[in-house]
């Protein structure tokens, strides 16, 4: 008897010459990636087992952090993987179909929105810039004494509140820092978008994110961006500044909204 499947996607390209699929990827499943054309696109996906993929198996597994984590990594391992081919765009974790035709269908439906998103970013590629800063490197000088004739009680009152207004002034002060940086940044970027910081024991790191950025960047000015980064490290020794990529755009490719599809979940940032 023959497993039911469904099929999994990792990211839409343009159909290449020959129709070569991505050689040697595997995907969340260890199954071989292939390529399902139709209107001039290409869709990479895998055919996963429906029994361990359907909306119900989904909703456990996605209880289960070392399972997402190790499946999270094989779906952008395998979108990695095409974009080295070519300029993709990502599709989102967990984007299922029932079968290759359904997937041939949205691409036909999508065609127009899919060539436009291709268009738009091919020959740039995403940068992330990430900025931390220790609090009290933007606290104000602890130089305002206190009143020497206040009770004991509303010493104390006002000890609280003037710790209270300098947090707010050193938030204050780093935000404007993290402004500085990315108005820098982004004058050499096409697109920009931000993201939320990063909750600080899931990312690791002590003080404050004020700066969680991708930046879509022309490929023929990738090394006066890293240069960039670069001098803004010297010129702010106070914060500290965090470049990754390049990545695919996935900050700059509106997601599918398809037809058919059996269950959409997103991946924990």
């Amino acid at each position: 008897m023959t497993e039911p499947l469904a099929t999994w996607l990792y990211a839409v390209t343009a159909a290449p010459v020959g129709g070569a699929p991505p050689h040697g990827l595997t995907g969340v499943a260890d199954e071989p990636v292939r390529l399902v054309e139709r209107a001039g696109l290409a869709a990479v996906v895998g055919s996963v087992p429906l029994a361990d993929f359907d909306e119900d198996a989904l909703r456990d597994h996605l209880e289960d952090l070392e399972w997402l984590e190790r499946t999270a990594r094989a779906h952008h391992r395998v979108i990695n993987g095409a974009a080295r081919l070519g300029q993709v765009i990502p599709l989102r974790f967990a984007t299922l179909y029932h079968d290759d035709d359904r997937v041939r269908a949205m691409l036909e439906e999508r065609r127009e929105d899919f060539t436009a998103t291709l268009r738009r970013v091919t020959g740039r590629t995403e940068w992330g810039v990430k900025a931390y800063v220790d609090p009290a490197s933007f606290l104000p000088d602890p130089d305002e004494g206190e009143s020497g004739g206040d009770s004991p009680g509303t010493a104390y009152l006002m000890r609280r509140r003037a710790q209270r207004q300098d947090q707010e002034t050193a938030h204050l002060r780093a935000t404007e820092r993290a402004e500085e940086i990315h108005a820098s940044l982004a004058a050499l970027a096409v697109a920009t978008a931000a993201h939320p910081p990063q909750d600080a024991a899931l990312a690791a790191y002590e003080g404050w994110m004020v700066l969680n950025n991708s930046y879509l960047v022309p490929d023929d000015r990738t090394e006066e961006f890293t240069d960039a980064v670069t001098a803004l490290k010297e010129r702010h020794p106070t914060v500290t500044l965090e470049l990754s990529g390049p990545w695919p755009p996935y900050s700059f490719t509106a997601p599918p909204q398809p037809a058919g599809e059996v269950r959409r979940a997103e991946t924990p940032s």
